[in-house]
C-alpha cells in the first residue's frame, strides 16, 4: 500500500473509476458480483440515474456486496475496501489527512451523477494514488473528458467495444478521444477490473 505524509493509511492505494448510462445497470451488477474482497482498493461508480431510483440501485448491489457498498455522501471518507455509488455533483478532495468526498445536488439539465466532474476531481491524486478509469455502454460522452485526462497522466483507461456496449455512445466517444485506451467486450474488462483489484 502506497502511504504518503498526505494520505491516511485507510486511503486506498488503488481506485476504480467507472462511468456509465444506458444499458449500465446490468454491466454493473455482473462486475461486483465477480469481484473479489477488496483491500487495497476502492471502487467509485457513476451510473447515470434518476435521482429517485439511486436507493433502490444501490440496495440492490448491496444485497450483493453487503455493508462494503456505499452511497457516497458529502463529507464522507473515500477508505480502502469499499464500493461507492455517486449522484449528483460529486468529486473527491483532501479533507485533512484523508480523501471525501464533497457532494451536492446536479444543476438543472445536467447529468445526475456527473461522470466527468468525477474523473477530473482525481487527476490531482495520480501521484499517490494508481487508477483505472472504466467507460461503459451509454448514450451521450460524459465521462470522456475526464477519463482523457485521466489518461494523459498515465493511468490506464479502458471502454467496451462496440460488440458489447447496449448503447455504443459514450463508448464510442471514448475510443475516439483518450489517447492508448483499451478497448474491449465487456466480459474482457470485468476480467481486468478483478486482476487490478487483486
Amino acid at each position: 500500500m502506497i502511504c504518503t505524509p498526505n494520505l491516511k493509511p485507510s486511503v486506498p492505494s488503488k481506485l476504480v473509476l467507472i462511468g456509465a448510462s444506458t444499458g449500465g445497470p446490468g454491466h454493473i451488477e455482473k462486475l461486483i458480483l465477480s469481484l473479489p474482497l477488496l483491500q487495497d482498493t476502492s471502487i467509485l461508480i457513476a451510473q447515470h440515474m434518476a435521482v429517485a431510483f439511486i436507493p433502490s440501485f444501490a440496495q440492490r448491489l448491496h444485497r450483493i456486496f453487503g455493508e462494503h457498498l456505499l452511497i457516497a455522501e458529502n463529507g464522507m471518507s473515500v477508505e480502502a475496501g469499499n464500493i461507492y455509488i455517486c449522484h449528483g455533483y460529486t468529486k473527491v478532495v483532501q479533507g485533512g489527512s484523508g480523501l471525501i468526498f464533497v457532494r451536492s445536488p446536479s444543476p438543472k439539465d445536467a447529468y445526475n451523477p456527473d461522470i466527468d466532474h468525477l474523473f477530473h476531481s482525481l487527476v490531482p491524486f495520480t501521484d499517490d494514488i494508481t487508477i483505472l478509469a472504466a467507460i461503459l455502454t451509454g448514450i451521450g460522452e460524459d465521462g470522456v473528458l475526464g477519463c482523457k485526462a485521466i489518461s494523459e497522466k498515465g493511468m490506464r483507461c479502458m471502454t467496451e467495444s462496440e460488440q458489447s456496449a447496449i448503447v455504443d455512445g459514450m463508448p464510442s466517444r471514448a475510443r475516439t478521444m483518450v489517447p492508448d485506451i483499451e478497448v474491449m467486450h465487456i466480459e474482457d474488462m470485468i476480467e481486468n477490473i478483478k486482476e487490478f483489484c487483486r
